[in-house]
């Protein structure tokens, strides 16, 4: 089974106030279609981890593949044509322009990618939302949807450019149990239908026990 993404010995400092040793040692595979979460105290690294996975962080030791090709090292501008193709991501907050419709939001990334038509992006765009069940939200401001459809348009945005794999950091942190399982079986769906693989930093044992492994981390190491 081929490898999406992969770290090897990556450490990460931070210098200020004081240095201090934040990840240490970090090795793992994520393959193809696979869905991990990674767990672990705050502090314990994560989301420092998942900013230098998803190519946003670029200070740190070590190497970051992504579809086997070294990652690490590249100019910024290549790394954001990189990660706009090739990784989608979801945040605790969902980030939508709330003066802009759904839809508008959700071709967003798409149009700084610039590989597509306006007709083509827009088509694509209803199509991700349609799929989340949400396409009778498009027109509509995003500043006058629900909590839990705002995380699921911007799953759609993340979607948008056919990524090779979604990264979440505590993507239903915000949301109620009701709207967190939605989350959930959204990220399972897209897994077991569309392929994708996952990667999502989470509080939720309950979300976590439930994606095909758990990668655990303490102080900066990963356990398991």
């Amino acid at each position: 089974m081929a490898t999406v993404l992969e770290t090897k010995n990556i450490n990460k400092h931070f210098k200020k106030p004081v240095n201090f040793h934040v990840l240490k040692d970090i090795s793992f595979k994520v393959k193809d279609g696979e869905f991990a979460s990674i767990m672990g105290k705050s502090g314990s690294g994560k989301s420092t981890l998942l900013y230098i996975l998803s190519t946003m962080d670029t200070e740190y030791e070590g190497e970051l593949f992504l579809n086997e090709e070294l990652i690490t090292g590249k100019p910024h501008k290549e790394l954001s044509q990189i990660r706009s193709r090739h990784i989608g991501f979801v945040f605790q907050f969902h980030y939508l322009l709330s003066e802009f419709s759904v839809l508008e939001n959700v071709m967003l990334p798409a149009k700084k990618l610039g590989s597509k038509t306006y007709e083509e992006i827009e088509h694509d765009a209803m199509e991700k939302l349609n799929m989340l069940n949400i396409g009778q939200l498009a027109k509509k401001r995003a500043s006058r949807i629900s909590g839990g459809e705002k995380q699921r348009v911007a799953i759609a945005r993340a979607l948008i450019n056919n990524p090779d794999i979604l990264m979440g950091d505590e993507p239903t942190g915000n949301l109620d149990s009701y709207n967190a399982e939605n989350v959930f079986q959204i990220f399972k769906r897209l897994k077991e239908e569309e392929g994708l693989s996952l990667l999502v930093v989470t509080h939720d044992l309950d979300f976590a026990k439930r994606t095909d492994r758990i990668i655990e981390m303490e102080d900066g190491k990963i356990l398991s």
